[in-house]
């Protein structure tokens, strides 16, 4: 390996892998630690690197050549595609060990853990050799002064061994630092791998919106338990937060006394919606569809249509499509008069009214138009949004096609689906 005296935790996060060739292997996401009963430091394991197909595996140290201020560079090109599963005597360096409280071993003053720098010893092993801690015993916060943190060897401090860690309380700031940089997809992801009192801490700390997105991208069995461990209040919060559709497909899996004290927990305006959504089976267009695509009024321009589909807060399938319909404009909307691919729009003059330019010939999707059915539509129409409307032509929804792959792949695919694709070669198991 390159020569290296020390490197912090936080300087590898995110880095990227290579192999000896100069192939891209995946980034950096953590350092696994052994722990040990005395206070001796741990020796570093190896890291936990997410390939290119987000699958997350385990790489040992042993089979990292150079560690360098830009990337880190691997003795091979092949990786252990099982994926990786922290043992009861690890530790996750900055999934763990960052915001862990501990004490000073000699004064007994209560510290965190803001860093963890590992060293090389004689015989090629890493291990944890020194802490950066951040004293009077809070976390850092941007109101911290840099004075408070120092660097200290392991040894000199107490509260971080096996039974302290596996077991303590700890902060979820640093994990969620991380996860500013992810999509919700991947946080889910991450969020299913650690143990659940983890979890419910980065929930407690997480604000609403980011975690109702969150809450959509988690297995259903994983819904569930973290809305039982949300105050009802809570819960209801991040129901209002989720997309209309999601909401309801949670909402159904439940005991119809919840059901029923989350929607009316909700505001009115939030659980409208919801409830229209729950009168429709999940495998028929109108539990498919959400409630809220782009709609405008016949008198409005190609130019206000642009406006409205550069929303950010969109899907990009929700984007590809405005509806035409006559007030009110809220679904179940008055008239449906016809529907406008995005693409048209750019060819059109801005001026134009965007009622002229609509398609009025494409038959929309009724509420009741089976799975089966709404799929053959897609794929017909080589569609990503299609219009749901009533039999007195009024539009209730539009289905999108993340929510038709969402229903045909198999039951479960959340725990597997991005970590399982990929072509990557094996070699021998090295974490088994």
């Amino acid at each position: 390996m390159a020569a290296v005296n020390r490197v912090f935790a936080a300087q590898l996060a995110r880095l990227p892998v290579f192999g000896p060739d100069g192939e891209s292997i995946g980034k950096v996401r953590d350092l696994v630690a052994g722990l040990r009963l005395d206070q001796q430091p741990p020796r570093v394991l190896g890291l936990v690197v997410e390939l290119a197909t987000r699958r997350r595996v385990f790489v040992p140290m042993l089979r990292v050549t150079a560690i360098e201020p830009n990337a880190v560079t691997l003795a091979t090109g092949s990786v252990n595609m099982r994926r990786f599963t922290q043992r009861p005597n690890e530790v996750l360096v900055l999934g763990q060990l960052f915001d862990a409280r501990a004490s000073l071993a000699q004064s007994g003053e209560r510290v965190t853990v803001a860093d963890a720098a590992m060293e090389p010893t004689r015989t090629r092993d890493w291990v944890l050799a020194k802490l950066a801690i951040h004293e009077r015993g809070g976390p850092l916060g941007l109101g911290r002064r840099r004075s408070s943190l120092r660097v200290v060897p392991w040894e000199e401090v107490a509260g971080l061994g096996l039974s302290d860690l596996t077991g303590q309380p700890q902060g979820a700031g640093q994990l969620l630092m991380l996860f500013d940089t992810m999509r919700a997809v991947d946080v889910a992801a991450t969020l299913r791998d650690l143990p659940l009192k983890r979890r419910q801490e980065v929930a407690d700390a997480m604000d609403d919106e980011r975690l109702a997105d969150v809450v959509e991208e988690l297995p259903e069995d994983n819904q569930k338990e973290l809305l039982a461990y949300l105050a009802e209040e809570r819960a209801a919060d991040i129901l209002e937060a989720m997309n209309p559709d999601d909401a309801a497909d949670l909402l159904a899996e439940l005991a119809p006394g919840d059901q029923r004290r989350l929607l009316d927990l909700m505001h009115p305006d939030e659980s409208a919606p919801v409830k229209r959504l729950l009168e429709y089976s999940s495998h028929v267009a109108g539990g498919l569809m959400t409630p809220e695509p782009v709609v405008l009024t016949p008198d409005a321009t190609v130019a206000e249509a642009l406006a409205h589909i550069r929303n950010p807060d969109l899907t990009p399938a929700l984007a590809s499509m405005v509806f035409v319909c006559r007030p009110p404009s809220a679904t179940p909307t008055g008239r449906y008069v016809g529907c406008a691919h995005f693409q048209h729009l750019l060819r059109e003059p801005p001026a134009d009214l965007v009622a002229a330019v609509a398609d009025t010939g494409l038959p929309p999707l009724r509420p009741t138009a089976t799975l089966t059915e709404v799929t053959r539509y897609f794929a017909a129409y080589n569609l990503t949004c299609a219009p749901v409307v009533d039999a007195e032509d009024h539009l209730l929804g539009a289905v999108t096609v993340d929510d038709v792959l969402d229903h045909l792949l198999p039951e479960g695919w959340r725990e597997t689906g991005l970590h399982d694709v990929g072509t990557e070669p094996t070699m021998e198991n090295d974490h088994a």
